[in-house]
């Protein structure tokens, strides 16, 4: 039996996880730079030790809604491979739990029904004690086309 171990945060008070070898680093929310033409559901780019890094908001990706700024706003940032490079890829959060290991045999598959979400996006839901955890596909969300399409602009910003 193999665990693997899951970053969770919350998204519209549901519990959300992403595996922690997609996870660079936790940072707190601090002003996002906007930049024209992006996609809803990326308020602009962070500048992060001196690189441009893009915010895709969580919360307006899966609701459509913006998320709400407050204290425990983080951005997870995460590294994604786009063609033969590595970028960072800020994900705003409306806040970050903790690290849990969740066991493959306690992970389901998605449910075809009852989501808010699309479900490309879910992985899977993991089970911890009486709580399910939804745990996300990176690849999906971020949608690979599109950022290429984002990197492109956020590099001429450089």
């Amino acid at each position: 039996m193999q665990e693997i171990q899951y970053l969770t945060f919350k998204i519209s008070e549901e519990v959300f996880g992403l595996g922690i070898l997609h996870i660079k680093e936790i940072i707190e929310y601090e002003s996002i730079t906007h930049v024209p033409m992006m996609p809803d559901y990326i308020p602009g780019v962070i500048n992060l030790r001196g690189h441009v890094v893009p915010v895709l908001d969580l919360n307006h990706r899966f609701y459509k809604k913006s998320s709400e700024l407050n204290r425990k706003t983080c951005i997870i940032i995460t590294e994604i491979q786009l063609e033969k490079e590595n970028i960072d890829v800020g994900l705003l959060v409306d806040s970050v739990n903790e690290v849990v290991d969740i066991p493959d045999d306690s992970i389901e598959d998605a449910p075809s029904f009852g989501n808010k979400i699309r479900l490309d996006f879910i992985a899977g839901l993991g089970k911890i004690e009486s709580q399910f955890v939804i745990i996300l596909r990176l690849d999906k969300i971020l949608n690979l086309e599109e950022f290429q399409q984002i990197h492109e602009k956020s590099t001429t910003m450089n």
